[in-house]
């Protein structure tokens, strides 16, 4: 007969072996807080983990020394709003048109039905706050005003909080946008300059659509206090939040935006790099505060923290960003203008100080953290993006899962990567920003495994690859299309005609 006390600890050894048993499936079942950080504009070799010696980025470093540093990550596009687009979508721009032909006369758009990223995440039980530069576009109605903004935008698209610039900073006057309310149209709000707004009328030519004359002069910011506003707001979600999930998007409306970057007066004249730098290290104080937060309130371990650009450093009349050691800039399709630096943090789950060197892109968030939340991304259009958790979770042997990659500039293929090797089509009428002249561009082919920096034009050498990659880019065509070519799969661009700016009524 058995002793009581056997009886005993057999249930304890059976209720031990259950809870170990079950302890990790409930670990993966649980839902991780996402924090995703987008820079603007700023180089490949901005960071100081990626090469930058002329400012210091301490904290931005900290995450690469934590988690995976990527070093073959692309954004979609090398121009804000198509790059903003791709992330929220997992789509590529063109595939509806985002800046296509018709953007010149449109505000751009995001289907009111789209599913984006915040969507499938607040359907899974996420809070979720957008902070910062938004840039995708004003509504698809007419509005009589600016006080109920931004439909559909992001309080429509799935953020439960929006905080932050509509479009850009790079024209001031402008306002900023707290939800649907304009901030600013209040003297007493603290958010103009010192409370106190200038009374002299700013010109028309100065105002942005749906703002007209002097009736404007209220609705101001300081962009020098952008930065601190918009860190201050982020960790005012993250500590209301902290129970979790939560979803924030903190996207920063620095360094780029403007010729002429702006820091706080804690930061100007700081770096050794100009206005530029000291824009840099403001947004490395602001991952610090991001970070902090998370360790201050128990979280960090719960949390994936995703920090990339939208595109790369844009050329300057005097230089200002770098893209080291990558050729080109911002705004073009060469690798300076699209490959961007790519940290992801996820403690005790993403492999601390590993590199990876695989394939990746800005649309693969959507699949990816979708997946990682437990929800699969919609089945009623076509994903660009892949899921590459293999890659962020460091498993042997994980491959991109992109068979191609394409560079669309406007509503142009410029150029297509499969494998190590990027193909730049022959085009007698190269589409480039803000240049109405026409640019021919002759095929080149390179090794970016083995050339970076594209130096080495290998078109001659290996006639097999660039009929592969040709082949490749003829199914993009057909797929999305090209200048004067419509894609089967392509959508009409959402917009509407650009807004006539109107006299903002105070509430």
């Amino acid at each position: 007969m058995r002793h009581p006390l056997q009886t005993i600890l057999a249930v304890f050894l059976v209720v031990g072996l259950a809870s170990a048993w079950f302890a990790p499936a409930r670990a993966a079942e649980a839902k991780p807080n996402i924090v995703l950080i987008f820079a603007d504009d700023l180089g490949y070799g901005d960071v100081g983990c990626y090469g930058a010696t002329k400012l210091k980025t301490p904290n931005i470093d900290r995450l690469a020394s934590q988690g995976r540093r990527f070093t073959d990550a692309h954004s979609a596009s090398a121009v804000c709003t198509p790059s903003r687009y791709a992330l929220l979508s997992g789509e590529y721009p063109f595939r509806r048109e985002v800046w296509g032909p018709a953007m010149n006369q449109s505000a751009l758009l995001i289907d009111p039905d789209k599913t984006t990223l915040a969507d499938l995440l607040k359907g899974q039980g996420y809070a979720t706050a957008c902070i910062g530069k938004w840039h995708l576009g004003f509504g698809s109605k007419p509005k009589p005003d600016w006080n109920a903004d931004l439909k559909p935008g992001p309080l429509e698209l799935g953020f439960d909080y929006y905080f932050g610039l509509p479009v850009v900073s790079s024209h001031p006057p402008f306002v900023l946008i707290e939800n649907h309310r304009v901030l600013g149209l209040d003297p007493a709000d603290p958010l103009v300059y010192g409370g106190t707004p200038p009374t002299t009328p700013y010109p028309e030519k100065m105002l942005r659509p749906g703002i007209s004359g002097g009736k404007a002069a209220h609705a101001l910011y300081k962009d020098d206090q952008l930065g601190t506003q918009f860190s201050a707001k982020a960790v005012s979600f993250i500590r209301e939040h902290r129970d979790g999930p939560f979803f924030l998007m903190l996207s920063h409306a620095m360094p780029g935006s403007t010729p002429h970057p702006f820091a706080s007066p804690a930061f100007k004249g700081k770096s050794r790099n100009g206005a530029w730098g000291d824009s840099v290290e403001e947004i490395d104080w602001s991952t610090g505060e991001i970070l902090a937060a998370l360790k201050r309130l128990g979280i960090a371990r719960d949390t994936i923290v995703i920090w990339m650009s939208d595109n790369g450093a844009p050329r300057r009349q005097t230089l200002q960003g770098s893209n080291a050691p990558l050729k080109g800039w911002g705004y073009g399709t060469s690798e300076g203008g699209m490959r961007v630096p790519c940290l992801v943090r996820w403690l005790g789950r993403v492999p601390a100080g590993r590199v990876c060197s695989e394939l990746a892109t800005s649309l693969d968030l959507l699949p990816t953290l979708a997946g990682l939340a437990g929800v699969k991304p919609p089945a009623d259009r076509i994903i660009d993006g892949r899921d590459i958790a293999p890659l962020l979770l460091g498993q042997p042997n994980a491959r991109s899962p992109h068979e191609a990659f394409y560079y669309y500039h406007v509503e142009q293929l410029q150029a297509v990567r499969s494998g190590p090797h990027k193909l730049y089509l022959p085009l007698e009428n190269m589409l480039t920003l803000g240049s109405r002249k026409p640019v021919r561009q002759e095929p080149a082919l390179y090794d970016l495994a083995a050339d970076i920096g594209e130096t080495h034009n290998l078109l001659d050498k290996h006639p097999d690859v660039v009929a592969r990659l040709t082949a490749l880019a003829e199914r993009a065509r057909e797929d999305l299309g090209d200048r004067g070519q419509a894609g089967k799969n392509r959508r009409p661009a959402g917009h509407e005609p650009a807004p006539t700016p109107r006299t903002i009524r105070r509430e």
